[in-house]
């Protein structure tokens, strides 16, 4: 907006006004007084288009897009914390209860016994707020001792971490939000309400799936993976609990009954054959290679929430192999055996499977 106000544009307006018959050369009096004015006058139309800028939506970032959002009822999701499944062993390898509140370490995470599941099966809660309570598995160390185990281990997660929410997501639920109006239970609502649920990374509505007042609603995980039970049970409970469906008891209207599934996950195995560089084998270019696939599919899962179905196709998959170093040609690329282009399902996301390279 203010790209020509520069330091040199408005020092040579201001020497415009001086009289041409006066010494306005650089390192005049009068050239050395207009300076330090021209410059501050140009740092004021930068710090004025910072601020336009932090005012709208679109272009604000960090606390002021939080305020801006909050405005609307829109509030930034702060980090989350794990919720993992801990298995506990005593002697001979059975299973054993331990203190719920008791702690136990992996890597630097410290995890805490929140609930029992059943003899020896515990959820732990991290300590540790974000997606570094997902990432770690196997054997924990007690913080402090518990009579009786011997080994303690960190076993699948129930509702991932997330860490707090970045100001392009936060910006597409503000935008979403403002147009798309939700309301009493309308898609976007329901949208909106159980993507602000711990633990949910996407959502999928599907009004009268079965007839009218039933919908169907699809959940991905943070971290666009398919949710646990345990989310998925804890998201329907939320929404609409199933010994009370359709009574208006949970964020579903009175008289919509709601079913919440999670996504499944379809392996994409490809195959194709490479030119490659002189002196370059298939084994020095095969994990560039499964990266560069896997980043297309990870691109894929995160619109699967706003795409009616997702296709994975050949001709991306070959371009992405084409970006890897010393590869020169790409041919007969399959998926899943196939020249054709994959359609998946309303509720499948794709994951990398094997990748078959040959020369």
């Amino acid at each position: 907006m203010y790209e020509d106000q520069t330091f040199e544009n408005i020092l040579e307006r201001m020497l415009d006004r001086v009289p041409d018959d006066l010494d306005k050369r650089e390192g005049s009096i009068i050239y050395n007084a207009l300076a330090p004015a021209a410059f501050e006058l140009a740092e004021m139309f930068i710090e004025l288009e910072t601020s336009i800028n932090l005012s709208y939506a679109d272009t604000a970032t960090g606390e002021f897009l939080t305020r801006r959002a909050a405005e609307f009822g829109i509030n930034r999701e702060l980090a989350s914390f794990a919720q993992r499944k801990g298995l506990f062993y005593g002697s001979a390898d059975a299973l054993i209860d331990v203190p719920i509140g008791s702690r136990y370490s992996l890597n630097d995470i410290t995890y805490t016994v929140t609930s029992r599941i059943i003899l020896g099966t515990f959820i732990l809660t991290a300590e540790t707020a974000g997606i570094v309570g997902n990432q770690d598995f196997g054997p924990m160390l007690p913080v402090d001792y518990v009579d009786g185990l011997t080994q303690a281990v960190l076993d699948e997660i129930l509702v991932p971490g997330a860490d707090e929410e970045t100001d392009d997501a936060l910006r597409e639920r503000y935008s979403a939000a403002v147009n798309e109006q939700p309301f009493g239970g309308n898609v976007a609502d329901y949208k909106v309400k159980i993507r602000a649920i711990d633990g949910v990374g996407g959502v999928k509505v599907y009004p009268a799936w079965q007839g009218g007042g039933t919908v169907k609603v699809a959940i991905m995980a943070t971290g666009f993976v398919p949710p646990s039970t345990t989310l998925v049970n804890e998201v329907q409970t939320i929404v609409d609990p199933v010994t009370n469906s359709g009574q208006g008891l949970g964020l579903a209207p009175i008289g919509h009954q709601v079913t919440v599934v999670g996504v499944t996950t379809v392996a994409i195995n490809v195959s194709a054959t490479l030119t490659l560089d002189p002196d370059t084998t298939i084994g020095q270019v095969q994990q560039d290679v499964e990266d560069s696939i896997s980043a297309y599919l990870l691109l894929l899962r995160q619109t699967w929430a706003n795409d009616t179905t997702i296709i994975v196709r050949v001709a991306q998959i070959e371009s992405r192999i084409l970006t890897v170093p010393s590869v020169l040609d790409v041919m007969n690329t399959q998926v899943n055996g196939s020249a054709s282009n994959l359609t998946l399902t309303g509720d499948q996301i794709p994951t990398l499977g094997t990748v078959t390279l040959n020369e």
